[in-house]
């Protein structure tokens, strides 16, 4: 089987907040530690009420001060709010408190809507189209002491791997340019996989960081003791879903019995597309669902997000998948 990890976004539960959002995150990666899983990876997004990770380097410090031996990431830092020299000194930081530990993940999209990307300041006509120059002025940062004026201290020399995250050919073709491991947005965006995988590893370009092609795919899972306990755990993500979809996000919501009856044609076909990359079910099931998947998209890693409103309901679903999975040859 191949390796699992962790994708987390902080989830704030209707009737909660982000100080327990964060609590609960650095718990569930000390659980996912101790079950085996290989990252642990927070995402940024902003003006996103049920979203406590914006402030994303900082609560990964959070989550690393409370494990010992999990990667720890970024999936990811968006690139264009922020200038490269800022992201190398945050994640160089990082890298020196928690050596041989830290990932980088990027990605050219803003995190938000227009309104809170110009709040963050950017220039909404260029900063994309900066993007790969942006990822290889990050990637000199990093590299050991030359002859430069502008230095990033801490981050200079130090082991960051970086990562190319997409959901589109984009970032698909830049990651093979440039040699980097790519991450496809599977778990939401799963319009574009096959094809992304098939460019990547078709045009892929060794490079010091890496030898090979690698894809790291985002996969919803929602495991418990039977199905029907899954397929309620999933209406908060569906319900979240949604929501965001026709522009009005909040905090996630509790499961809610038959919510799929409740849904339009529009709505549900929504729905049932990001679903397409999803594992629900009694941990058998999820087993096969998540083999099937690794079968037909040929991953070399898979990213587990399990956006599921009570925290104790959230660990067991990892606890169920790692335990589905345990004594599985790599």
């Amino acid at each position: 089987m191949v390796p699992l990890s962790v994708l987390d976004l902080a989830p704030v539960a209707e009737g909660s907040d982000a100080g327990t959002a964060l609590r609960n995150s650095r718990a569930l990666a000390a659980h996912a530690e101790g079950l085996g899983y290989k990252r642990f990876w927070m995402a940024e997004h902003h003006s996103m009420p049920g979203v406590a990770s914006a402030a994303t380097a900082v609560c990964l410090a959070y989550v690393a001060e409370g494990t010992s031996t999990i990667r720890i990431g970024a999936g990811g830092i968006m690139l264009p709010n922020w200038s490269p020299l800022q992201v190398a000194e945050q994640f160089g930081t990082l890298a020196a408190l928690h050596p041989g530990r830290i990932d980088l993940g990027l990605g050219r999209a803003p995190g938000t809507d227009q309104a809170a990307a110009r709040a963050l300041r950017r220039n909404l006509a260029t900063d994309a189209n900066q993007f790969p120059n942006d990822v290889v002025e990050l990637m000199e940062y990093f590299q050991p002491s030359e002859p430069r004026r502008v230095r990033a201290v801490p981050g200079e020399g130090l082991d960051v791997p970086i990562w190319i995250l997409g959901s589109s050919l984009f970032g698909a073709q830049l990651a093979a340019m440039l040699g980097l491991p790519y991450a496809f947005a599977s778990h939401f965006a799963p319009d574009a996989m096959m094809q992304a995988i098939q460019v990547y590893r078709s045009t892929f370009q060794p490079s010091a960081q890496l030898a090979e092609p690698y894809v790291m795919l985002g996969y919803n899972v929602f495991a418990a003791d039977s199905d029907d306990e899954a397929e309620l755990l999933a209406t908060s993500m569906q319900q979240t879903f949604v929501a965001l979809r026709t522009g009005n996000p909040g905090k996630l919501k509790p499961p809610v019995a038959g919510y799929l009856d409740t849904l339009g044609p529009g709505e549900r076909a929504m729905v049932d597309n990001v679903l397409s990359c999803s594992a629900i079910g009694s941990p058998d099931k999820v087993r096969a669902q998540v083999e099937a998947f690794v079968a037909r998209s040929g991953a070399d890693e898979l990213m587990i997000t399990s956006q599921i409103f009570d925290h104790e309901a959230r660990l067991k679903s990892y606890r169920l998948l790692a335990e589905a999975f345990a004594g599985v040859p790599a």
